[in-house]
């Protein structure tokens, strides 16, 4: 080297590497070092506390082996059940009393259907043809007519006879005698073991099957 600054003698300056380079990896390696051993002291947390992390979360998330669903009969069962009801005690057959009246041109049915109600333990009432607003107007089985305190109490009781009628109500209506008035396909009361077991249901319910949403 020439000019000003020369290098006399035989010793040479020594180059180094920079010392602040090697402190930054360093300082880098044992930053990711504390962050590893963080990360991994909470996911152990967490599975403690959640009990076992996704497989259970998973396993959970199906249906029960054991679970069960409502058949098509249950749930006709239950239908049947809503459409009948009841608030409250239900009546007796003897506690009803069944006005009985024929609106068909066949003669006779007002009586021997009155006699089989009789026979059933249904009180009667009055007995004939039907009023002129109903007379040959019924096209159904029949229709069950009451004041409206007997929707949910003796209505749903003789519907047990005569399934197939229509039930309508009054509000103008006193009294808690009921109608049974017979239409044009009425062809005879609902049999009398099919009416006991209506009777029994409409006595004592039982609870519908429940079912679970997804199974």
């Amino acid at each position: 080297m020439g000019g000003k600054y020369r290098i006399t003698g035989d010793k040479y300056p020594r180059m180094r590497p920079h010392r602040r380079r090697g402190r930054l990896a360093v300082v880098v390696v044992a930053c990711g070092a504390v962050l590893g051993v963080a990360g991994w002291g909470t996911l152990q947390l967490i599975d403690v506390f959640t009990g076992g992390g996704g497989t259970a979360t998973a396993a959970g998330a199906g249906c029960p082996a054991n679970a069960t669903k409502a058949s098509p009969a249950a749930s006709a069962s239950a239908a049947a059940a809503a459409a009948v009801a009841v608030v409250g005690a239900v009546p007796k057959p003897a506690q009803i009393t069944v006005n009985v009246f024929n609106a068909t041109t066949r003669s006779g049915l007002a009586k021997t259907t009155a006699d089989e109600l009789k026979k059933r333990g249904f009180k009667i009432g009055e007995v004939g043809n039907a009023a002129k607003q109903y007379d040959k107007k019924v096209t159904g089985a029949g229709i069950l007519l009451g004041p409206a305190s007997s929707l949910n109490t003796s209505l749903p009781v003789l519907a047990t006879q005569l399934i197939a009628a229509e039930r309508r109500t009054d509000a103008a209506r006193r009294g808690t005698a009921v109608d049974l008035i017979i239409g044009n396909q009425f062809k005879a009361l609902t049999s009398q073991t099919a009416s006991v077991k209506a009777l029994t249901a409409l006595a004592a319910p039982q609870p519908t099957p429940s079912t679970k949403k997804g199974c």
